[in-house]
């Protein structure tokens, strides 16, 4: 059961330095169009294997997968859903929406979310504790559904910065308190594998063509590459041999606070 997490490509309010929020309206850039473009080939081999497509509700979110949900509907053998969900909304920032980045950094709250953002709550918005449970409680309800009865189902999540980050850390076994550690820049792809016994974290902010964890069950037992399934799920002593992988690039950049 795996999920491809792709965060918005990038907005006119990412390039304005404005924390944008849940404000109507924001749509890509030039840039952001051309990353959307861009995500039918990023997805590689993936692309037959999807079999849904959720979303946030926000424009920027609607036109990043706009491309991909094109392609999938001219495929007369398949019947993908997109599907627009509002626990992956963007966090709402409350009083802190629409105001400049840089006006936010002598704010008092500024230091507890990149402290401690577990116990930050936005004037006015939501906590952050609060954004991670209805998205992981989201994303853990979704994979159920679409990861199929084999659970080798592979399915796109599109979401914001600092959620996708949120149910990245929930992933890793992570407290809330470190997911600043996380980088999830604009267009970025992440891939999670739900297995029956705990998730498994394949990739975490590529910009590059997508890799996939090969579909398995349990029952097959182990093999190259994809021992972990076996013996409960155990994961591979020594690390994942990579035989059945295929080729990925990573790329990070260092960002205090998701910008929507």
């Amino acid at each position: 059961m795996t999920v491809i997490l792709v965060r918005h490509g990038r907005s006119t309010a990412n390039t304005s330095g404005v924390l944008a929020g849940r404000t109507p309206g924001v749509s890509l850039d030039d840039k952001g169009r051309e990353q959307a473009a861009a995500l039918i080939d990023r997805l590689g081999v993936c692309i037959g294997e999807i079999a849904a497509v959720a979303r946030s509700p926000l424009d920027r979110c609607a036109q990043t997968v706009a491309p991909l949900m094109a392609v999938l509907g001219a495929d007369d053998q398949r019947d993908v859903p997109e599907l627009v969900v509002d626990a992956l909304a963007e966090v709402d920032y409350g009083e802190w929406t629409n105001k400049p980045i840089k006006e936010l950094f002598s704010e008092p709250l500024w230091k507890t979310v990149q402290q401690h953002p577990s116990a930050a709550v936005f004037p006015g918005g939501e906590g952050l504790a609060a954004v991670q449970a209805r998205a992981v409680a989201a994303i853990r309800d979704l994979d159920r559904v679409h990861g199929g009865e084999d659970g080798s189902g592979v399915w796109v999540a599109c979401s914001h910065g600092d959620v996708i980050k949120a149910v990245i850390a929930d992933a890793m076994g992570m407290h809330l308190d470190s997911f600043q550690r996380i980088v999830v820049e604009p267009a970025s792809i992440s891939v999670i594998r739900y297995g029956s016994t705990r998730p498994y974290v394949h990739t975490v902010n590529s910009t590059a063509v997508l890799s996939v964890p090969p579909p398995h069950r349990e029952k097959d037992g182990p093999r190259d590459g994809s021992a972990e399934v076996a013996a409960g799920e155990d994961a591979v002593v020594g690390g994942a041999s990579g035989v059945d992988g295929r080729d990925r690039g990573d790329k990070a950049a260092a960002t205090p606070l998701a910008r929507g």
